[in-house]
């Protein structure tokens, strides 16, 4: 079974603004506060296709992540290892097209999948959801004062399964197999997508605070002014989204 949860929002700043707080939203607490569960950001790949024009990128953050107290409660400490404060790779892969306007984004843990994987999935543009058709617009679009977004997190929970198994090699296979034979990997897998999901709002709201704080400090203090103001507080020269 897979849990879903979508939201829309929308940010009133020009969609090249909004793309651009998007990729500096992890760049260092001092420019985004929530972000301080981000322990670091690397780019894998970064191109422009030639014929589209489109951006696309891959980049993997190391964060910090608690597991949900009652997704703990509900496992036995050979999976979660005693529950606390854990890190976790999500892999981020975006595409932007400035000239038509919108950007695509899939983020996922790669980390205790065996217990829960997530995956986020975003579609911004200069358009509302209600009038965007089936397919990516091809057809240029006018400046927006406006940026719409659409988001989607999606929840599956393999525990009890083959993947499981594979992901939880130093678990006793006989205590864990009794373990889920005997509360049901069905019931398990509902109760911890169910829990995640529920935490959902919360996530999205900071989420937002911080992009919108982005957002305010690039209108505030224009782009280049803040690219410098950055650079100068990390002690760079150069700037690495």
């Amino acid at each position: 079974m897979v849990l879903t949860h979508t939201t829309n929002h929308n940010y009133s700043h020009p969609f090249p603004t909004v793309t651009l707080a998007f990729f500096l939203r992890y760049y260092s607490p001092q420019l985004n506060p929530f972000s301080s569960h981000v322990l670091s950001t690397d780019t894998i790949s970064s191109h422009i296709d030639p014929e589209s024009g489109r951006l696309y990128t891959t980049r993997l953050h190391l964060k910090k992540s608690r597991m949900p107290s009652a997704v703990v409660k509900l496992l036995p400490t050979s999976i979660t290892g005693g529950g606390g404060d854990k890190s976790s790779f999500v892999l981020e892969e975006s595409v932007v097209d400035i000239k038509e306007g919108w950007m695509t984004t899939q983020s996922r843990n790669l980390n205790f999948t065996g217990v829960l994987s997530v995956t986020e999935q975003q579609r911004y543009s200069t358009t509302p959801p209600e009038q965007q058709g089936a397919g990516l617009s091809t057809v240029s679009r006018p400046l927006s004062p406006s940026t719409y977004v659409t988001t989607t997190f999606s929840y599956r929970s393999t525990l009890g399964g083959r993947k499981a198994a594979q992901d939880s090699e130093d678990s006793s296979p006989l205590r864990f197999g009794g373990w889920i034979s005997g509360w049901g990997a069905k019931r398990i897998q509902g109760s911890i997508e169910s829990i995640a999901s529920n935490k959902t709002d919360d996530q999205l709201v900071k989420s937002r605070d911080g992009m919108k704080l982005v957002l305010e400090r690039l209108r505030s203090n224009g782009v280049m002014a803040t690219l410098r103001e950055l650079r100068r507080s990390q002690g760079k020269t150069t700037f690495d989204v």
